[in-house]
Order: C-alpha cells, then sequence, then structure tokens
C-alpha cells in the first residue's frame, strides 16, 4: 500500500480524514542528554546535517537499521527436520574416509 501525504491545512480534505491521519502518527520526544537508549535534537540535527537528509530522513534510517538488525529477514522455516528427514540425510551424505567424527551439524539421537 502505497503511503498518502495529507496537508491537513488543505480545504478538499475533509476533518474525518485529518483526525485519521493523526491517528496514525506517534508523538516523538527528544531526550534531555543522549543516552544508550535515546539521543538529544542536537545529535539529531548533527546526523541530519553530516547526512544531508531532514531530521525526519534521521529517524527513518534509524529505525529501517534497527529493524534489519533485529527483525528476521526471511519467512519462518517448518521448524527443525523430522527424524524421518535426518534419517536420509545420513544415509545420502558421502561418508568420511578415516579418521573419527570430531563434531556435528546434528544433535545426537537421544540428545
Amino acid at each position: 500500500m502505497a503511503a498518502r501525504l495529507i496537508d491537513i491545512f488543505n480545504s478538499t480534505i475533509s476533518t474525518a480524514d485529518a483526525v485519521k491521519a493523526a491517528a496514525r502518527q506517534i508523538a516523538f520526544r527528544y531526550r534531555c542528554r543522549d543516552t544508550s537508549t535515546g539521543v538529544t535534537r542536537s545529535t539529531t540535527q548533527l546526523l541530519a546535517e553530516t547526512l544531508g537528509v531532514d531530521e525526519t530522513q534521521v529517524i527513518h534510517l534509524a529505525l529501517q537499521e534497527l529493524a534489519a538488525k533485529v527483525l528476521p529477514q526471511y519467512e519462518p522455516d517448518e521448524g527443525p527436520l523430522t527424524s524421518g528427514q535426518l534419517r536420509q540425510i545420513r544415509k545420502t551424505a558421502p561418508k568420511a574416509k578415516g579418521g573419527t567424527r570430531r563434531s556435528s551439524l546434528f544433535e545426537p539421537e537421544g540428545a
């Protein structure tokens, strides 16, 4: 769904549309000092000047970077492999020549 810009001062939109648009917004309050959980407005302004964007774009960039870092970037899979799937992998995988197995990608059965 494409974002739609609404000019709240434009007389062609209804008051109801303006109220709905305002309800989708959040209040953003800067911190009094920079901490590990927030920044001051002067820090945001410095970032905006350094990056050549406005303060709103700095906030969007920071949130996008956090989302890419924290949220999964792929669809969830079907969960762990079943015993049958593990048996099939072990059956078809090439056998090691000599030596002993030092590690495994899979938990030993019975663990």
